[in-house]
């Protein structure tokens, strides 16, 4: 047993990042990862050639039957969906807020198809094997995958140094109430997106321009009423540039930019409790 932890442990964290881009939930991952850690231990030993190779198959699988009950879920969600922050100062890999956003619009076998090659370099052979299909239906689910998630990719990644600057720049400028700087930030054609998940006050819609974005931060700053946000840090969320603050009811608050041509193209704020206690450490 003893040698089966180890094998296990030593492939956790890259199951965990799995089964999260797959499900776009931190609890719902290690959930998944457990149940695989049982079906691991139940395992035949003589029937795993490739340990790691089993391990994803069985979590992928078990990703696929977790989307099932998620989507009947995401339709009773209230206001804007995002997904649980992951704050990261070295990225693993290039998968950001937005295009996770778009992989909750694919299939859960285009996902886990594009997932599993695109992502983590599995063959389409191996692909097939975890999803239960031929390797020419892979090819086709990630084709059609890459296909829609392709303009979510960024054309050229801003450097890091320069998106925090662009970070601490958009937070001194809402929490100042300086409107006109915080403008003159936005790309013409950024968009605001809140999750609150009901549980508090959020922009229920997506906010788009400059001019509607720049009155909601005025109208926000109003019902603060000097009660400013403390900064935690400034930080990669989702691999995008941000920062973590504690908010004036003392619940944390992400905030991740993406950054274009050197202008906000898009603003993702996490307000939703259940999708921020993994971050308490940070409030320490």
């Amino acid at each position: 047993m003893s040698g089966s932890a180890a094998e296990f442990d030593a492939q956790r964290p890259m199951l965990l990042r799995v089964a999260y881009r797959m499900l776009g939930s931190i609890a719902d991952a290690e959930d998944v990862v457990q149940d695989a850690w049982l079906r691991w231990t139940a395992a035949d030993r003589g029937d795993v050639i490739v340990p790691a190779a089993f391990l994803r198959r069985t979590v992928t699988r078990l990703c696929l039957d977790h989307l099932k009950s998620a989507r009947v879920q995401r339709e009773d969600y209230v206001g804007q969906w995002l997904p649980e922050p992951i704050v990261e100062d070295s990225p693993e890999d290039d998968v950001t807020l937005p295009l996770m956003l778009a992989l909750e619009r694919l299939s859960p076998l285009e996902r886990a198809a594009f997932l599993l090659h695109d992502v983590f370099g599995e063959s389409f052979e191996d692909v097939a094997d975890a999803l239960g299909r031929d390797p020419a239906a892979c090819r086709q689910l990630a084709a059609r995958a890459r296909a829609h998630v392709h303009a979510e990719r960024p054309r050229y990644p801003v450097d890091r140094a320069h998106g925090l600057e662009i970070a601490h720049a958009f937070f001194a400028a809402a929490r100042g109430g300086e409107i006109g700087k915080l403008g003159a930030l936005l790309a013409t054609d950024a968009a605001m997106y809140s999750d609150g998940g009901g549980k508090r006050p959020a922009v229920a819609r997506v906010i788009h321009g400059p001019d509607e974005i720049t009155r909601t931060h005025a109208a926000l700053a109003k019902l603060a009423r000097g009660r400013a946000a403390e900064l935690l840090r400034y930080t990669l969320v989702n691999g995008l540039p941000g920062f973590v603050t504690r908010e004036p009811d003392g619940i944390l608050q992400t905030t991740a930019l993406l950054i274009e041509d050197g202008r906000i193209k898009a603003i993702y704020v996490m307000r939703n409790p259940d999708k921020l206690r993994h971050l308490a450490h940070l409030d320490r």
